[in-house]
């Protein structure tokens, strides 16, 4: 955990000291679970913030944190009563990759680690794959969040904006 966090520090360290060749962006998502969770979460929330460098005008990298939920789905109990399980959340510390293929649209993925941040939750292996449209000040994408953890993956299908500071 401890090198987790020294790794994240040191390379948004990095990005304040290179802050001239890129920018800010910051946002939010919200997404329906799917597979293994589907069941028992009703709503994944999260908010996201990066740091992108241009390479070229089809090509974008940078670092991604943030933090994501899944929300605990009610249960109606047989006799009455219900049961809502805790939500379970995360931090993502990520790597993050876009490729244009088409003026304003980009496919891109975020990959990386999700630090646990929920009772028992020791996070796990990051992926999500994106089909996004940029736009001067924003970028709204369409995505498929996967976080593999042991005994199943928490996943989502995600719809996001971020706004370039």
């Amino acid at each position: 955990m401890k090198k987790v966090i020294l790794t994240t520090a040191m390379v948004f360290a990095f990005s304040f000291m290179n802050a001239q060749s890129g920018f800010f962006k910051l946002g939010a998502h919200v997404g329906l679970p799917t597979g293994d969770i589907q069941d028992s979460s009703s709503l994944n929330l999260g908010a996201d913030l990066s740091y992108i460098w241009h390479f070229s005008d089809k090509f974008h990298a940078g670092v991604v944190t943030g933090y994501t939920t899944y929300l605990g789905k009610s249960y109606d109990l047989p006799g009455g009563g219900s049961f809502k399980p805790d939500a379970v959340s995360f931090i993502p510390v990520a790597g993050n990759v876009q490729f244009g293929i088409a003026t304003d649209w980009y496919l891109g993925a975020d990959v990386g680690y999700a630090i646990g941040v929920s009772d028992g939750n020791d996070g796990g292996f990051l992926y999500q794959p994106k089909l996004g449209y940029l736009g001067d000040t924003f970028d709204v994408y369409l995505g498929y969040k996967g976080i593999a953890v042991d005994g199943g993956t928490f996943s989502s299908v995600n719809v996001g904006v971020n706004f370039k500071l």
